[in-house]
């Protein structure tokens, strides 16, 4: 490829023509190879070549059925564990309750010393429940949090403002962020 560029130049009322002939490529400052960062199917692209693109515009979409599920199971196991935190905290007062009146009763000698130790044992047994409904909530919002993110990983976005030099992969074929030595997935 050759590079040619003619100007004009103007020395005492007369025009002079220079022209510079020289070969070589025009090379961008940046250029990346975009991949997912996952492997699956390509659902929809929304670029073609030529194309200018901004910093984190969406360029590609995966198939994301199975992460959104994924999500979904998340989220549910997360409210799972915040209705057991409630009930846990409902038994809990009950137990607290029960053992306020056992304590009451035991000192009119009304109950046995083991029917206020059960109604104490009781309290601390939904309080340790209750730390540990805390942990799975805890857990479930990192299971969302990663299900999130695997979500998002089926979106393909351009790392920096620039022009699309070429598309590689297509509606419908496998991308993989790996080459898997062959085969019908793109990288």
């Amino acid at each position: 490829p050759g590079l040619s560029i003619a100007f004009g130049q103007t020395n005492t009322g007369t025009a002079q023509t220079a022209v510079l002939n020289a070969s070589g490529y025009v090379t961008p400052r940046r250029r990346a190879t975009v991949s997912a960062k996952v492997t699956g199917k390509i659902r929809e692209v929304f670029i073609d070549e030529g194309m200018r693109v901004a910093a984190g515009q969406v360029l590609a979409r995966l198939d994301d059925v199975d992460a959104v599920a994924a999500l979904r199971a998340a989220e549910a196991e997360k409210a799972v564990a915040v209705a057991t935190l409630e009930e846990l905290r409902v038994r809990l007062a009950n137990a607290r309750r029960a053992f306020e009146r056992n304590k009451d009763l035991r000192g009119r000698d009304l109950v046995s010393q083991e029917s206020l130790d059960n109604a104490e044992t009781a309290v601390a047994s939904y309080d340790a429940q209750i730390v540990l409904a805390g942990e799975r909530i805890n857990a479930a919002e990192r299971s969302v949090g990663i299900a999130r993110q695997n979500v998002d990983n089926c979106v393909v976005r351009a790392p920096f403002a620039g022009v699309v030099v070429s598309k590689d992969a297509q509606p419908g074929e496998m991308v993989s962020p790996i080459s898997a030595g062959g085969g019908y997935t793109r990288t």
